[in-house]
């Protein structure tokens, strides 16, 4: 009996503590964790300049609402959009993914004054009303008794598809570089820079949902980058913090100039836990050089990762998806016999390694090893 809501799938391991790219549950068993809750363990556990950050600045001050100005939300702004794609110019913080998804889809009907968005089939965006509009499949949890838009839906990586859909309705295109949910589909660069080019041509918002591929899992700062675009919008949260719940949405100079005081809120958003963090973590990417790290490292993973039960591998960086040749599930749970946390996905088929951007070669050879491990 439990007192929580029944609503979750559930590992049978509970973690009580993290070291590095480590969990340990109750009796003492170490797993790699090459999942990190969802991309969101960016940095490991326990990482010392994450740690003494927060130490010091929850005892300088915990909270303060966005009723005040804050020289360190203000700092961590500024530190975001320089390590984002050039031309966006103004940052929002929210608590969560779905949150910034939510705001970038509301500035963008209100800037253009359509009623239509084209989204991505295998989309997962969220799960507030208009972030599981664009979510496929949400109409079988959605909940509410209609959508609050209309949505035309586009093939995966289909540009002809893609062209045909956006025109003078389209409020926004929205999109994640690399598909999470979906089993780590990385979409083309000739379908992300015909996405700028067709949005821009219709007068509509591209909105990049860089919430699980963002911060520097990619091997770039955002997917975005690694393609030469940028977008109108672009959404982070999940790793953005280290573990601290976060989210960013970042505009362009043209779409902040349509919002005025009031037109977006939050509570929690911005305040000075979460911007230290983001500081943080932007700081230790750059410091670290762990964007080479992330790009060195998941050529090892594609490569040898092939094998035994892995038939092929998709995604970029440090967000993968290894194609099995039997139920994902019971790689999964050979893996974690192993003592390696891995992901599922939308598609059975798919292993989705989501590690820390603090991986090492002899992290990569454990995973190697389990996964061969799994074949047998």
């Amino acid at each position: 009996m439990t007192a929580l809501l029944d609503v979750y799938h559930q590992l049978p391991i509970e973690p009580v503590r993290g070291e590095g790219v480590y969990l340990y549950d109750a009796d003492g068993k170490r797993y790699l964790d090459a999942y990190g809750g969802h991309a969101v363990a960016l940095l490991g556990y326990d990482h010392p300049r994450l740690v003494a950050a927060l130490h010091t600045q929850a005892r300088a001050l915990f909270f303060q609402s966005n009723v005040v100005p804050l020289t360190i939300r203000e700092r961590a702004a500024e530190r975001l959009l320089a390590f984002g794609p050039p031309g966006l110019e103004r940052v929002f913080f929210s608590n969560s993914g779905a949150e910034a998804n939510e705001n970038a889809l509301r500035v963008a009907f209100a800037a253009t004054g359509r009623r239509e968005v084209v989204a991505v089939e295998g989309a997962f965006h969220g799960r507030t009303a208009a972030a599981a509009a664009v979510t496929a499949g949400s109409d079988g949890w959605y909940g509410f008794p209609r959508a609050p838009f209309d949505v035309r839906w586009v093939p995966f990586d289909d540009v002809d598809a893609l062209t045909a859909a956006v025109g003078p309705q389209t409020a926004a295109l929205i999109v994640e570089p690399v598909q999470g949910v979906a089993g780590a589909r990385d979409l083309s660069t000739a379908w992300m820079l015909a996405a700028r080019r067709v949005t821009e041509q219709a007068g509509a918002a591209l909105i990049l949902d860089e919430v699980q591929c963002g911060m520097g899992r990619t091997g770039y700062p955002f997917a975005a980058q690694a393609h030469g675009v940028t977008p109108d919008i672009l959404t982070t949260a999940k790793g953005l913090g280290g573990g601290f719940p976060c989210a960013a949405t970042m505009f362009s100079g043209a779409l902040a100039s349509t919002l005025r005081k009031g037109d977006l809120g939050t509570t929690f958003g911005g305040g000075p836990l979460a911007a230290a963090m983001i500081e943080v973590v932007i700081d230790t990417i750059e410091r670290d050089g762990l964007l080479a790290n992330v790009r060195r490292l998941s050529n090892r993973l594609r490569e040898e990762a092939i094998g035994g039960c892995v038939t092929g591998a998709q995604g970029m960086g440090f967000l993968l998806g290894l194609r099995v040749d039997r139920p994902a599930r019971e790689v999964l749970a050979a893996l974690r016999d192993a003592g390696v946390l891995a992901g599922s996905a939308g598609d059975p088929s798919i292993v989705r390694l989501l590690p820390p951007l603090v991986l090492d070669d002899g992290h990569v050879d454990a995973i190697i090893a389990a996964l061969r491990g799994a074949s047998s």
